[in-house]
């Protein structure tokens, strides 16, 4: 017969394992490339680079932003390449976001400038983006010029920026330049 203390204990490693193992991992000797002071955290769902001038959604497409607890509720949802491009138009004509109508997906080098070079799983601000996928890989809308087949992405996972198949799915993160 188990041991009740034994089995407790088992269970409670069970249930924080996941946690430990998503747990984001950042260098702090590394100045941080993406700090907090540098966006505006709105309360409508929306983030504003100052940096870049740019207006960001603070969920992924698919993810649901929860005003109430200020997260990202839901799995993000992922797209070929052409249907992240599609996504895109598709929200702006079923209403928008947060009154705006003209959310598109970032090229490569605006994607590029979310990313925190100090942290991996995710490389991210997770208190600006917070519940991004420790996985993510996410579409830019920038096609690779020498192979029509394949478009560019970022890795949130660590980083860096990858050449997709677009037949391949990936998350998509809307952005419009802020007025």
């Amino acid at each position: 017969m188990p041991n009740p203390i034994q089995t407790t204990t088992l269970t409670c490693l069970l249930v924080l394992l996941p946690l430990v193992a998503s747990a984001q991992t950042c260098n702090t000797a590394i100045t941080a490339s993406t700090p907090t002071s540098r966006f505006i955290i709105k309360p409508n769902g929306t983030v504003l680079d100052k940096y870049t001038g740019l207006l960001w959604k603070t969920c992924a497409e698919g993810n649901l932003w929860n005003a109430r607890t200020h997260a990202c509720d839901y799995t993000a949802d992922t797209f070929t390449w052409q249907g992240s491009l599609q996504q895109a138009q598709k929200h702006n004509l079923s209403g928008g976001f947060a009154k705006f109508k003209d959310w598109r997906v970032p090229n490569q080098k605006e994607l590029y400038t979310l990313v925190a070079i100090q942290c991996y799983q995710p490389a991210i601000n997770l208190k600006v983006f917070p519940n991004t996928d420790t996985d993510a890989a996410v579409w830019s809308s920038s096609p690779n010029a020498g192979n029509s087949y394949y478009a560019w992405g970022i890795d949130f996972s660590n980083g860096s920026v990858n050449n997709h198949h677009n037949s391949s799915t990936k998350q998509v993160r809307l952005v419009r330049g802020e007025q």
